[in-house]
């Protein structure tokens, strides 16, 4: 049994774009391929939650070889998209100076339908532990009103310049 929806999708104003793909990359470091998000509509600073999506494009860079003739979005990047969602309220919370918040782990993440090319992918994360060593959020996709996914993602700071073997992007 799916989880209750942190937010209601039927809710959604799709209309009303906070942050286009500038206003992200001003944001989140990922470029090019890896980029996993297309437009934040809403970003409670007071509760923690942020709601954007993906639209998922019939050209990008996994849809030849995952499934063939049936492209599915790969679980991985869901959970990419959720986690870059995550890392944007951090920097918006004012947490990193100067990094970016990498991709430390997940936990309890189910796999519930099929993104496919053409889809929308409604992601919304609410953290739940927040402070400068680490943000926990949990996350939720939704393609219209059917969850996807949903699972916590775990964030870790990296600092400009500092490497870690702990954490990977995200």
């Amino acid at each position: 049994m799916p989880p209750t929806p942190l937010v209601d999708p039927s809710s959604i104003d799709y209309s009303r774009v906070l942050y286009d793909q500038e206003g992200i990359r001003a944001v989140n470091p990922q470029r090019f391929e890896m980029e996993q998000l297309t437009a934040i509509l809403e970003c409670d600073l007071e509760n923690k939650l942020v709601i954007g999506y993906k639209d998922v494009l019939p050209d990008e860079f996994w849809v030849r070889g995952h499934m063939p003739d049936y492209p599915l979005l790969p679980g991985v990047l869901m959970c990419e998209a959720a986690a870059q969602l995550a890392s944007f309220i951090t920097h918006k919370l004012g947490l990193l100076e100067n990094g970016f918040m990498a991709f430390g782990g997940m936990e309890d993440v189910r796999f519930r339908g099929q993104v496919r090319p053409g889809d929308r992918l409604l992601l919304i994360a609410r953290g739940i532990r927040v402070n400068r060593r680490q943000i926990l959020c949990e996350c939720q996709g939704f393609v219209g009103t059917n969850m996807v996914f949903h699972g916590r993602m775990i964030g870790v700071p990296i600092i400009s310049g500092e490497r870690s073997e702990a954490a990977g992007s995200g």
